[in-house]
This record gives C-alpha cells, structure tokens and sequence, in this order.
C-alpha cells in the first residue's frame, strides 16, 4: 500500500527485553555475559586439544574444529550487542550495522547446520563402512565438505540479506527482537512481503528441512547397522561415537526449525525467548556435550592437564 506521508528510517531499535525490568535485564546481561565467556572459552579448548593431539587429526574432529571456529563466529557478531542493549537504554542500531549482523548470523548459522550434515555422513561412512572409511573421508573430501558448508552459508546470506533491504523501510523502527532477524524486520517494511516470505520460506526449507533429512537418512542406516553388531560391547561402542552429534543436532534443529518453519506468530516474546536457545546455549553446548561425551576428547584434555587417561 502507498503511504504519502511517511518517514525514511535510518535506524532502528531493539526492543529486546525492555518488557523486564532493569534489575531483570541486569541480571540477564550477567547470565549472558558468562555463558558468552564460557562458550568462547570452551571452544578456544577443544580447538587446542585437537590441535594439540595427533591423535584426534581425523575427519570427525576436524568437523569439530570448523563447527568450534563457526559456533564462536557466529555468538560474536550477536551476543555482544545484545549485552551493550541490556546495560544501554538506547538500543540503537543503524541499518548497515543491521544488515552486517544479519549476514554474519545467516553465514555461520547456515554454515553450522550443514557442517553437522557432513558430521553425521562422516559417521555414516564410519560406521556402515568402516574398511573405506579412510579413503572416503580423506583430507580432500574433509576440505570440500567443510568449504561446501561455508559456501552455501555465505550464498543464502547474500541472497536474504539483498531481499530482506531491498524492502522499504518507514515510520516503524523498533525491532521486535534482541538481534536483526528476517521476520522482525519483515514486518517493519512498508510494502508487501508476501514475495520474500515465500522466498525465506524456500530457503529455510532448503538449509533445514534438506540437512534434517539427510541426517535421518544417514542415522537410519547407522543404528540398521549397529543393530546387526553380534556383541552388546560393539553395539554400545557404536551408539556411543554417535550419541554427542545427536544430541547437538536434535537441540540445533528442534529450535531452529521451530522458529523458521512454524506460521506467522504474534508471540514475539515467545520467539526471543526461543531465539535464546539457538543462539546463547547451543553454541556452548557443542563444545560442552562433545568433551563430557567423547572419551577420546577427555582423555586428551587430562593428558594436556598433565593427569592419567580414563580407563
């Protein structure tokens, strides 16, 4: 619909948590703080231990490794703008520095999200194909999946962040949202966007439906695998070098798939709250579940602590 009055906008504010109060967003901006240090903090560790141990120079930890550089990337360019909102009480963001944020959030986010598909390929091949696992998940297969990964999160950036402001902006300006979203800031234009919905809908579908199924392809055949392991010994072994990328996966896509697949929601708290998931504790979740797990990754960080291998 044509507005014949109406005012550009320049920039635009988050409205963030602004609903609490401030002993509330005080005490928020301090769990936040921590679990963004413990998260840069544990990633920095396990990308040393695998750096450090020759032993776990294979194809899953070099995963691990991308996964770890992606995960830090992508909670740097949101959660220190999120802490500056809580303390801040102008929660300013001009539309450049919105769109920057946007695109890097999409890059690493997409980026994740295939780098776990070709996770749980390399333990598809691991499993169900042991004897050639080697020469399939050699250094060149490692090197172009992880630049896959990165090639389609930088490709979806450029082509939402180009629809998203290509939209015209007016008179609305406060971001529903504690970081620069598609749907919130959809919902700002002063235009129909029902053309770019359907197009965020297509490539949400592509970068999370796609690598959903992928993997449940891929752990199908694996547990039909395990299942016809004759020792029990062999079948736990099997399930357990599975366990950790399962549990990351099912927490990653569960939130994100919420959020992305579901129908327009009003909701907008509930959708932060959500957001918070995805974006605040899975990232330290992923180093977290990979070292409690992963006996291999215990074992090399006791021996960097100068203490004994766990039986």
């Amino acid at each position: 619909m044509q507005r014949s009055n109406f005012t550009v906008v320049t920039e635009f504010t988050f409205e963030g948590f602004s609903i609490f109060g401030w002993q509330h967003q005080l005490f928020l901006f301090v769990v936040f703080l921590v679990l963004y240090l413990l998260t840069l903090a544990s990633n920095v560790i396990i990308l040393t231990v695998i750096y450090l141990n020759r032993q776990l120079h294979t194809p899953m930890y070099f995963f691990l490794s991308v996964l770890s550089i992606s995960e830090t990337c992508y909670t740097v360019a949101i959660i220190p703008r999120m802490l500056s909102s809580l303390l801040s009480p102008k929660k300013a963001i001009s539309i450049s520095e919105c769109a920057t944020q946007l695109f890097f959030y999409l890059t690493f986010g997409v980026n994740n999200c295939f780098l776990l598909t070709a996770m749980g390929y390399d333990r598809y091949v691991a499993i169900c194909n042991p004897l050639r696992y080697s020469v399939i998940m050699g250094k060149k297969s490692c090197i172009y999946l992880a630049s896959g990964s990165w090639s389609i999160g930088l490709s979806t950036a450029i082509i939402q962040v180009s629809s998203v402001f290509s939209l015209p902006f007016c008179d609305a300006n406060i971001i529903s949202h504690f970081f620069c979203d598609i749907r919130p800031l959809m919902k700002l234009a002063c235009a129909d966007t029902t053309l770019k919905e359907f197009i965020t809908l297509l490539i949400s579908l592509c970068v999370l439906v796609l690598p959903m199924i992928l993997i449940f392809i891929s752990y199908v055949l694996i547990v039909t695998t395990i299942l016809k392991i004759a020792s029990a010994e062999g079948r736990k072994k099997a399930f357990a070098t599975c366990a950790s990328h399962l549990t990351v996966v099912i927490v990653h896509y569960g939130c994100t798939s919420f959020i992305y697949l579901k129908p327009k929601s009003q909701n907008s708290l509930q959708d932060r709250l959500i957001s918070m998931t995805y974006t605040v504790i899975t990232p330290l979740l992923n180093p977290v579940v990979y070292s409690l797990r992963n006996k291999e990754v215990k074992d090399a960080l006791l021996r960097a602590l100068g203490r004994k291998s766990l039986s």
